[in-house]
């Protein structure tokens, strides 16, 4: 499956509730947000049905978001159905871990090959001064009993001026001392975002190489992304870059995302899209899908334009947690 530009396209991000139970300020307001009403969320069936057209058509890598998805009943089923699905390779889960240490055996057992916790501090205090809640206990154990688990773990972490800049550095202590990869993400200016400064990747690299030594860039690929990984001199996981304002990578963009409201979004940066829930809801065949998915990958853009956002017609004025990520 490729779209207008002949990029591949075998990676599927869906999100399966806009409902979260922290209050990160880069991503979500403290008040919270208008939440979508119940009806018209898309239900886990025509979540599968949606994935399960498209794998027929190539994907192969699915990540489950949010909000945070493990607030959405039965999300464990949901992942169960898509393991069976044939041809799929990974199926990966983005969270913030407060709810992932109880549930990542079962979560394991269901199909998930990967976990991407987001933790932006290894300090309680500047956790709950992010985020809004006393919660960074769950999240390390949860960190804990999913390496127990043996199953592929990774950190993100977004740098903000004046909210976690300080300790960035320290946080990757946690890949020195254990098989994880750390992630510093740059901060979109999506929603949220853009009341907030954040950190380009060459910045951080270089505070990091002045701590650990010099870093070797990698040439081991790690998941369906576009993160630029390092090796620092005795860690046991790796470092990672993810670089959308300081490096655009979208000539090798592999990706589409499911809203929970059900748009196949085709980019990040912008508010269009196919809006599949009338189709599913409206007695399209699997066929009828199929060719209108095919259609809109053809209008995936060629690249995004964080640095006009704000000015540019059609560009996603919802906050990062109403979007999946």
């Amino acid at each position: 499956m490729t779209d207008g530009f002949g990029r591949t396209i075998d990676y599927l991000r869906i999100s399966v509730t806009d409902k979260c139970n922290l209050r990160c300020r880069y991503c979500m307001p403290r008040e919270g947000i208008a939440l979508i009403p119940h009806r018209e969320l898309l239900t886990l069936e025509e979540v599968y049905r949606v994935v399960r057209i498209m794998a027929g058509m190539g994907i192969c890598k699915v990540r489950i978001t949010g909000g945070e998805p493990l607030v959405r009943k039965n999300v464990t089923k949901l992942i169960k159905d898509i393991h069976g699905l044939p041809g799929m390779e990974e199926i990966a889960m983005t969270t913030n871990g407060v709810l992932l240490g109880e549930q990542v055996e079962e979560l394991k057992a269901a199909g998930l090959t990967g976990v991407n916790i987001s933790l932006d501090t290894l300090h309680p205090q500047t956790f709950e001064r992010i985020t809004g809640f006393d919660r960074h206990g769950q999240v390390m154990e949860a960190v804990e009993k999913v390496l127990e688990q043996g199953m592929k773990l990774k950190i993100n972490c977004v740098p903000c001026r004046g909210l976690n800049d300080t300790e960035l550095t320290e946080l990757a202590s946690l890949a020195k001392e254990r098989p994880v990869d750390i992630r510093y993400i740059e901060l979109m200016p999506v929603g949220c975002g853009r009341d907030f400064e954040g950190i380009p990747s060459h910045e951080i690299l270089a505070g990091l190489e002045a701590c650990y030594g010099k870093a070797q860039l990698s040439e081991e690929k790690r998941g369906n992304g576009p993160a630029r990984y390092y090796d620092f001199p005795g860690f046991c996981g790796k470092v990672g870059f993810i670089s959308p304002i300081s490096h655009k990578f979208c000539g090798e963009c592999n990706r589409v995302r499911l809203t929970a409201e059900g748009r196949l979004k085709l980019c990040l940066h912008y508010d269009r899209g196919l809006e599949l829930k009338p189709l599913l809801r409206g007695g399209a065949t699997d066929g009828d899908i199929r060719h209108e998915v095919e259609e809109a990958l053809q209008k995936k853009p060629k690249e995004h334009d964080f640095e006009h956002i704000g000015e540019r017609e059609g560009s996603e004025k919802r906050k990062m947690v109403q979007i999946g990520g």
